[in-house]
Order: structure tokens, then sequence, then C-alpha cells
């Protein structure tokens, strides 16, 4: 017989062997990952709110709502190629106007709905160099759809661990051995040649671009911009951040495009990872810094990116304690580094556009005017900007639903960036017509929003004299036009001491979730010469009031069932209207105002991801998608 010591010796070594043998099947086996099939998109040809398909075809009265994304990657940027990119600069359009892609993953892509217009902003520094190179990476030596269907979570871990440490160590040389102009100059020909062949003149706009790349010392630091042309006359090869890596070396380059006839911006992204150096504008002690900070900065930089894949840049809780939406898609810095009151501040647009109306006030002039976009930043020839059907911005890091939480590896979900991040955004752009020239003036003018993805139309307007009923009037555009100044403008003072009234109209995307409320969001100039913000709820669906002790409107409520990943459109409204004045107006204070529309509660990509996976979704497991308009500024 066995003795009680021998048998549970037994017993140990049995669950031992057990427990090994999980961890090898754990390690040698890879997940079972439908989305590495591709998503399940519907492509649904429906009608906006003006009443046009998009892409749309018609010149308008006045200007109507395009949709587009200004900040799309191809296998021309180093960190996409290596990522597993392949596709080239005419997919993106291709996409974009409604045809299937081969994801980097492997699988089928299709937009649900086209775009109106797009730009190819591959990275400009060694443009188009790592794919001309015999890089000795995972994703050279073997398909990246191979190494996720076939491979076990080991291999999975140490291919993403190690691009991850190339990218993090070496930016965007990689491995290559210093510039190669006469390969930059080959790759910015075949951007240019693209963007011609596709675009058509009142049906699909294409804005030839790049984006300049420079940080603050490390990869992670982001001091990025999207240069977008407008026209015709284009320079020989594009600015880098080799060439010049400080915002003022490349606002020279800029002024010296402007003084050649060529239409041309810089529009910054990830405001939000740039360590607070986005839009510092001003020393420790409050003394304007002149090289950031020049009279022409809102002329050269008239628009900001502050939803896509990377985060939200609208604002932060440290930054705006009492915004009970504030805490949307942050996204944070490089993992493992702690998010501080001096990291977000310089940041965030909200507090760039106190900092804009704080300078305007001491010094006359606004070097933070600007107004909003949103994009995708995808690195994927695509425009992935739907929860449901997210496909990830890099193929390596988050190309799968395994990859973005973290299931397809070991330690993933701690290492990755990717959990933390959104599923993308629009541009949404006000022009009479869909061409270059007519988009290009209007996102000059900065009329123009932003949304996290879906197709929320808002328009905003501000005046003296609107009569009442305008906000639900059959004309309303005509009306708010002849009265008032759209988002992006200047309202000058009326000379009387009134306060001015803003109507705003906000209409759900068609195929999307009804809209929970209105807001305006104001910052002002106290008598003291420091900016303040402050909310206010102007419009909202059901029969809700607003508490008289917390001055808050109380929650919308939630549809969302997690377990299934699916949401209903009981709650919420369809359209919102609002025709309002500040309650709190002084004609002195210098001020500005913007609208920030929010849906009801719908599902977040990654909930969509855990019911694909079988697995507990990560928090939050629902989100308030959103549009944000551009500002329009009060100056006494």
């Amino acid at each position: 017989m066995t003795s009680k010591k021998g048998a549970t010796r037994i017993t140990a070594l049995v669950v031992l062997a057990l427990l090994l043998s999980y961890l090898t099947y754990q390690l040698l086996t890879p997940i079972d990952d439908p989305s590495l099939d591709g998503p399940r998109v519907t492509v649904v040809p429906v009608p906006n709110p003006n009443g046009f398909d998009a892409p749309h075809s018609v010149v308008a009265e006045t200007p109507q709502v395009f949709w587009g994304d200004l900040h799309i990657h191809t296998s021309l940027s180093s960190d996409a190629f290596t990522m597993g990119v392949r596709a080239v600069p005419d997919d993106v359009y291709r996409f974009a106007k409604g045809e299937t892609l081969t994801h980097g993953a492997g699988y089928p892509v299709t937009i649900s709905r086209a775009l109106d217009f797009a730009a190819v902003t591959d990275h400009a520094e060694y443009l188009g160099q790592a794919k001309l190179s015999d890089l000795d990476v995972p994703t050279t030596r073997q398909a990246l759809s191979d190494i996720l269907r076939r491979e076990n979570r080991l291999t999975v871990t140490r291919s993403w661990w190690e691009i991850m440490s190339l990218i993090r160590d070496n930016g965007f040389k990689l491995t290559l051995e210093g510039v190669d102009a006469d390969i930059n100059r080959l790759a910015w020909e075949e951007i240019i040649a693209a963007a011609e062949r596709h675009n058509a003149p009142g049906v699909f706009t294409t804005f030839a671009g790049w984006e300049w790349s420079a940080d603050a010392g490390d990869v992670g630091t982001h001091l990025h911009r999207n240069i977008i042309y407008g026209g015709g006359g284009l320079p020989d090869i594009p600015f880098s951040a080799i060439d010049g890596p400080t915002p003022p070396e490349l606002w020279a380059f800029l002024r010296a495009e402007r003084a050649l006839g060529r239409r041309v911006m810089a529009i910054p992204h990830n405001p939000n990872l740039s360590e607070g150096l986005a839009y510092r504008i001003a020393d420790e002690t409050g003394k304007r810094l002149e090289s950031l900070s020049p009279v022409d900065r809102s002329e050269l930089e008239p628009l900001s990116e502050i939803l896509q894949i990377k985060g939200s840049s609208e604002t932060h809780p440290l930054l705006s304690s009492l915004d009970e939406f504030a805490d949307f898609e942050i996204a944070g810095t490089v993992p493992g580094r702690d998010m501080t009151l001096t990291s977000v501040k310089g940041a965030y647009a909200r507090d760039a556009l106190r900092s804009g109306i704080s300078m305007s006030h001491s010094e006359g002039f606004n070097p933070l005017k600007f107004g909003v976009i949103g994009s995708s930043d995808s690195h994927n020839a695509t425009s992935p900007s739907n929860e449901k059907g997210y496909t990830g911005k890099l193929p390596m890091m988050d190309g799968s639903a395994g990859l973005r939480t973290g299931a397809a590896g070991l330690g993933l979900n701690i290492m990755t960036p990717a959990r933390k991040w959104g599923s993308g955004g629009l541009a949404g752009v006000w022009a009479a017509e869909n061409t270059r020239e007519a988009l290009f003036d209007a996102m000059q003018r900065r009329e123009t929003f932003a949304t996290s993805g879906p197709r929320i139309v808002v328009s905003v307007f501000a005046g003296w004299s609107f009569p009442n009923q305008t906000a639900t009037s059959p004309n309303f555009d005509a009306i708010a036009r002849g009265k008032g100044v759209p988002m992006g403008s200047t309202l000058v003072a009326s000379g009387e001491n009134e306060a001015p009234e803003f109507v705003v109209v906000a209409e759900r995307d068609p195929v999307g979730a009804n809209l929970d409320r209105i807001q305006m969001i104001k910052g002002w100039v106290d008598a003291k010469g420091e900016s303040q913000e402050r909310i206010y709820d102007v419009a909202w669906s059901g029969d809700r009031v607003i508490d008289s002790v917390t001055k808050r409107l109380s929650p919308v409520g939630s549809t969302v069932d997690a377990a299934v990943a699916t949401f209903d459109n009981s709650i919420g409204s369809p359209q919102l209207r609002a025709q309002w004045k500040d309650p709190d107006f002084d004609a002195s204070q210098e001020a500005f105002y913007y609208a920030r529309v929010l849906e009801i509660p719908t599902p977040r990509w990654s909930t969509y991801d855990a019911v694909q996976l079988g697995t507990k979704p990560m928090a939050p497991v629902s989100i308030q998608e959103r549009a944000i308009s551009s500002a329009i500024w009060y100056q006494p």
C-alpha cells in the first residue's frame, strides 16, 4: 500500500505535471482569434444629413459637411513597414473610396462608408527606405499573418518585443545607414502620383502631404505635425525632422513655401503624448517664449488633430477636474510613465485655447487660435474609426483582437499601450464643394469639427440678433450665417453689454447611436488676467432636469449589454437643437466657446473584441462617442 506521504507526493507530481502541461499549452499554442478572419462590417450607402450620398458630388449654395481622414500611413513609413504593412499610397485612396484591401495581418478590410477626402501622411524621416532595405525583423522573416495564425504565444511575444525595442531605441532610423535622399524623393513622387490619380474634383479629394515627426528626446514624446498642401506647387522632397527638429524650424520652412505661393499648413497631432510641450508658449514664470509663440503661428497651424487612435487630446481630468466627461480615451504617455499636471498642461487643446486667450489678453495677439479635427493615424492604409469593425493602427502592435487586448502573447496585456488607445477619429469640414481649394479654404478658416469616429454632424453659430426659433427653423443654416459667424470665427463686440447668442444643431450618425446632450464649453480671462473654464448643458434628450445643487444634468442611462456587445436607441434623441445665451457673460472679458455633442453609451472596441475572444471585457466596457466643434472667439 502507498503511504500517506507517498500519496501526497504523487498528488503533487500530478498537479505539477498538469500545471506544466497547461503552461506548455499556453506557451506553444496560438489563441483562437476570430478577428484574424477580418471584421464583419456591412457596407451601407447611407445618405448623410445633408441629403447627399458620400462621396458628395454636388456644389451647394451654402457649405455642406464633408468627411475625411488627413492622417494615414503606408509601407513608406519605417514603423509601418517594420510592423508588417505592405500597402502603398494608391491603397489609401482605394480603401477610402470603398474598395477592399488586405490588412497587414492578412485579412480583408473594407470601409463601411466611403470618405469624401483623404491624405497620405507618411513619416518624412527615412521615407521609403525601410521598404527597400534588407531589414532583418520578424515581419520580413515571416509574414505577419503566419506569425499570428500559426505561431505560439511565446513566438508572438518575442516578435512583438523585438520590433517594439527596435523602434523604441532607434526611432524611424531603425537599422538604416543614414538618409538616402534619392529614395526619399522617389517615395515622395509616388505619394504625389497617387494623389493626382485619385483626385476627382466634386467627387473625391486627395491632399499631398507628409508627417514631420520630431520628438523631445525619445520616440514616445511627440511633437509631430502633418503637413498638408492645398493645391499644386509642391517641394521636391519633404522637410523632415532631420532637416529641422524644432517647431520654429518647421514654421520657417512653411513661411518659405507660402512665399512661393504654395498653399500649405501644419496640423499638430498627438499633443496628448507631448509631455506638455505641444502647446507650450510661456516659461515657468509666465513669460512668453518668442520662438514658440510667433504672431503667425495660428495662421501656419490653423487646426489641431484632437481625436485619433492614440487617444483624445481635448482635455484631461487633471486639467478639467469639474468636467465629468474629461476622462475619455485618455491614452497617457509611455507605459509605466506617470501622468502629472506638468506632463498634461500644454498637451491638451482646451488648456491650449485658454493659454491663447491669456496671451491675447497680455500680449495683444493669440498664437493658439486653432480649430479641431479628428483623424485615424492608421499605419495600414485604412481609416479604422469604427468601434465594431476596429482593426488597429499598427498590425504587429494591435492588428488583431488578441494583440490589442494582450491575449495573443505573454504579458502583452501589461506591456502594450494599445489597450488604452481609441478607435480613431474623423474630420468634419464645412465647405461649399468637395475640392482641394474649397476644403483647404474651410480648414484655413477653421470651419471644422472632430468626431471620435461616428458621423455626428454639428453646426455652431454665434451672433447678436438671431430671430427666435432660429435653431428649429427649416432655414437654420441660411439664417445663422446671415445673422452670425460659424465655428472657427471671431465674434467682434457689439458695442452693447448684451451676451452673445449661440445656435447649435447636432444630428446623430444615421447608422449610429442617438444623442445624449449638447454642451457649450466656455473659456475666459478674468479680471486678474487668469483663464477659467465652465461647461453648460444646453440641450439634452428626454425629460431630465439639471440638479439645483450639483448643477449637473442626470446621466442619460445605458442600454449596453457588455456580454454580447450591443446597445439600442431606446434612449437619447436623433437630433438636438439649442439657442443659448451665456448667463455669465462679461463684455470686457476675452472668451472662447465650443460645442461638445455626446452620444448615448455604446460598446467600446475592446468589448467587441472580448466577445470575439470569449473573454471578460476590460474597463471601460462602454464609451460615449462625441463630436467637438472648433471654437468661436469673443473679442472685446
